[in-house]
């Protein structure tokens, strides 16, 4: 048979510290960090042979390190020698450095609360030795360690966990007797080493080691994870652990598709919205088309970024970002050039939006909908005896989706301010439409009922907790708090915490003390009972939200569609400019929401 290959990744294996080895003066100690004690492991018993010229020991002799838990960052000695003794056990002398981290550890070892060695290896061959009753046991005849660690808690070495370090590695598997070793054992006779007791059927062990890494390659493929999940794999990790990475990683606005279509600085610059609805709003004028010409190939160059067809004309997102800062002259020749400080379009959206001020998440340039992963229940930790086996638990999950749904917002424009290129008025009109954009976002983000293509917004969304407050317009001191501890009951009291309500409602509880003798409001300097207030009249009438807004999602896919309506304003001569963006609103956790409401 043809030799094989299988992955076998960094191995650990642990060991007892002894106290007497120790030299307090030099900083050493003596320790054994490997033997030829049979290991249990998923692909059968694993034996590291210790012939000198089975071990590769450069690594180590070249002063390797001496880590704590195996983390690479954290280094805290060197090892100075390394040595096969004559029972066969790998040895070596380690010095620990003068640091504060390593001199916290050296403490430990010299006090006997750090006990425990454990080795980082890899193996990179090994043969067949035998096989009783369909359990195989495995020589590793050239095998490489490359360095110790001082553990907290050991490597579990009958199962064969505890791999700490990323990136797969290939074992050979020589499907050959291996003569030569035990020709050597017959002229250096092995002392006898007791076996590790397998306190687990052997096919049990490789059914939960093969059951953990399916679950973790299907998590990470369902949520475009797989190098992450090829990592938790390799280090040991628990497929709830890999669902608690992937539950706090994808969150983040890293995990979308730029939508850019890489247009140079002057060419962001150079495109205009006002030539761009010009020649939308005059189609059969030659001069608007051709002096639009390249506002029209960066739309075309966009809807193939994007995958689908503008109804009017795409603004890349190259350009939704831009800070337009300086005048620029247009194609033909009559613009009114004027410096101007302004910033990107999306800045302008983003600040015109109360929810994205208080610090909602905002997801931008999304291709296709998004399923994020929700932990809905977590994992329970149980009392057991000693040698007691732990009730086998799990976190449950499920997932907040979201897809595109367009929210369209016009202006109404002059034929004549078409004709201007000023830069006053091209920031005018951009400013414009991302304003009335921002209020129909915002307004779905807070009230929307999901019907008719709207998301479903806070106020709407199942679970979220609710006051009834005794008074409209003024709710008392004690009946906010009541509001927050809604959110804070359900241990949800943490990130960007704060308060939305209405204009009436801020006036009211302006001028509502607090109690009888403080003289203190329960709205003063823009807070309530220490948390921000923002007011707007998009909130509903007579209601308080109070909660973390991070939890709240706005999730946006591609750029601004812009199309223009010629024959709603013909008879006063007006266009009508209407910009079109995909969105959605999601609440990641209602518990992280509560309102306060109602009163007679």
């Amino acid at each position: 048979m043809e030799n094989k290959t299988i992955n076998t990744g960094v191995m650990h294996r642990s060991f007892d510290l002894s106290r007497d080895a120790i030299n307090e003066e030099a900083r050493t100690v003596e320790l054994a960090f490997s033997s030829e004690s049979p290991v249990a492991r998923w692909f059968g018993d694993e034996i590291l042979d210790h012939d000198p010229k089975s071990i590769r020991l450069g690594r180590l002799n070249d002063g390797g390190p001496v880590l704590v838990d195996h983390d690479g960052s954290d280094h805290v000695g060197v090892v100075e020698s390394v040595v096969i003794s004559a029972d066969r056990m790998g040895r070596a002398l380690v010095r620990f450095g003068k640091s504060a981290r390593a001199d916290e550890i050296w403490q430990d070892v010299k006090d006997g609360i750090r006990k425990s060695v454990s080795v980082g290896y890899r193996i990179h061959k090994m043969a067949l030795e035998s096989e009783t009753d369909g359990l195989e046991s495995y020589r590793a005849t050239d095998w490489e360690p490359y360095e110790i660690s001082m553990v907290s808690v050991p490597a579990d070495a009958m199962v064969g966990i505890g791999r700490a370090a990323t990136g797969e590695h290939q074992t050979e598997i020589i499907n050959t007797q291996i003569k030569q070793i035990e020709e050597s054992k017959m002229d250096n006779p092995t002392p006898e080493v007791a076996p590790v007791v397998d306190t687990f059927a052997l096919e049990d062990v490789r059914k939960a080691e093969l059951g953990r890494i399916t679950d973790i390659e299907a998590i990470g493929a369902q949520h475009g994870f797989t190098t992450d999940a090829r990592a938790a794999i390799e280090s040991g990790k628990t497929a709830d652990h890999f669902r608690s990475h992937v539950l706090n990683n994808i969150s983040k606005p890293a995990p979308v598709i730029d939508t850019d279509i890489g247009l140079t600085a002057k060419e962001v610059r150079n495109f205009s919205f006002m030539r761009a609805i010009h020649a939308l709003a005059n189609p059969s004028d030659r001069r608007a088309q051709e002096a639009a010409a390249f506002e029209f190939e960066a739309s075309r160059a966009a809807s193939e970024k994007m995958g689908r067809q503008a109804q009017g004309l795409f603004v890349p997102s190259d350009v939704l970002k831009r800070d337009l800062n300086v005048g620029t002259s247009t194609a033909g020749g009559h613009t009114v050039s004027t410096d101007l400080l302004s910033n990107s379009f999306i800045d302008s959206l983003e600040n015109s939006m109360q929810v994205a001020g208080l610090g909602a998440t905002i997801l931008r340039d999304l291709q296709g909908n998004i399923a994020i992963p929700r932990q809905t229940g977590g994992a329970t930790a149980y009392w057991v005896a000693e040698s007691g086996a732990v009730t086998e638990s799990a976190a449950a999950f499920d997932q907040v989706t979201m897809s595109p749904k367009t929210v369209g917002a016009f202006s109404d424009l002059s034929r004549k301010l078409l004709l201007q290129s000023s830069m006053d008025i091209e920031s005018f009109v951009r400013n414009d439409l991302a304003m009335r954009l921002a209020l129909a976002i915002d307004n779905k983000a807070i009230n929307g009922d999901g019907n008719s293509n709207t998301p479903t917004g806070i106020l709407n969304t199942t679970g979220i907790g609710a006051v009834t407050f005794a008074a409209s317009g003024a709710p008392t001191f004690g009946e906010m708090v009541d509001v927050e501890t809604q959110v804070s009951q359900d241990n949800a009291l943490m990130g960007s915490l704060a308060y939305m309500t209405t204009a009436a409602m801020a006036g009211g509880l302006k001028q509502k003390a607090k109690d009888s003798g403080s003289g203190q409001f329960v709205l003063a300097n823009g807070q309530a009972n220490g948390y921000p207030v923002a007011v707007t009249n998009q909130c509903a009438a007579n209601t308080a939200i109070f909660g973390n807004w991070a939890d709240l999602i706005i999730a946006m896919w591609g750029g601004l569609d812009i199309n223009v309506d010629t024959s709603t304003g013909s008879t006063s001569g007006t266009v009508r400019v209407v910009a079109m963006q995909d969105v959605d609103v999601a609440v990641r956790h209602a518990q992280s929401f509560a309102k306060g409401s109602g009163g007679s």
